[in-house]
This record gives structure tokens, sequence and C-alpha cells, in this order.
């Protein structure tokens, strides 16, 4: 996904609609924007601004633009920390991992996500080399 970068509030608009497959700007505004304290302005300027950078799309039904994620929540959520290892961390990985290895509030889910990671990478480089 190579868009334009989007900031923190653009994205969990973004993941938000994604997760509802497709909003007006008024269902934005009533659903996100309210409990983010935004005017409709600010959640029209916003949405405009995702379409623009092509995380949005928007197709008219009965009158009323509606709008769509381009990508699911979870490749929106996986190219915001490719973004962040590239930019932050100059392409490292060791940082993050050095920062989840200490990291004391991993559920029991999360641990045994990381692990089926690592034996995908051990069955990966096992598999090329």
């Amino acid at each position: 996904m190579a868009r334009e970068s989007i900031g923190e509030r653009e994205l969990a608009l973004v993941r938000h609609i994604a997760d509802r497959g497709s909003l007006s700007v008024a269902e934005a505004v009533d659903e996100f924007g309210a409990s983010h304290g935004l005017a409709r302005s600010t959640v029209l300027t916003m949405m405009e601004r995702l379409r623009t950078k092509g995380y949005l799309s928007r197709r008219m039904a009965r009158g009323v633009y509606r709008y769509r994620a381009c990508a699911s929540s979870a490749e929106l959520l996986k190219d915001a920390v490719h973004r962040f290892v590239e930019r932050s961390l100059d392409g490292s990985v060791s940082p993050f991992l050095a920062y989840l290895s200490e990291a004391p509030d991993l559920s029991d889910d999360e641990r045994q996500e990381l692990e089926r990671i690592v034996a995908r990478l051990d069955a990966a480089q096992r598999k090329d080399g």
C-alpha cells in the first residue's frame, strides 16, 4: 500500500469506517465525530482528505455519498506499523521486538500470536535456506 501517510485521528476514522463497511458523512459524524468532539465540517474534511489520499472511496446511494475504506482495518494497522518501523526505527524491527519482550501487559492471546508469527518465520527461513 503506497499511499500518502495519515495521522492518528485519520487512521482512527478510516478504521472506524472499515469496521462498519460503509458510512455516510452523517453516520460518521454521529458515530465517530460525536465521541471525538469533532464538528460535522471536520469529519467531512477528514473523509474527503482520506478519499484524496486513496484510503476511502465513495459512491452515491439514494442521494447520499457512502464512504468505504479501500483496505481492511487489519491492513491499515499493518501499514501504519510498517511506516512507523521505516520512519521511526530506520527500518529495524529490533527496537520494536525489545519493547515487546519487556511489555508487561501482553495478553495470553497476544503471546500466542507472537509465537505463531515466530513459527511462521522459522518455517519460511527453513524453506528458503
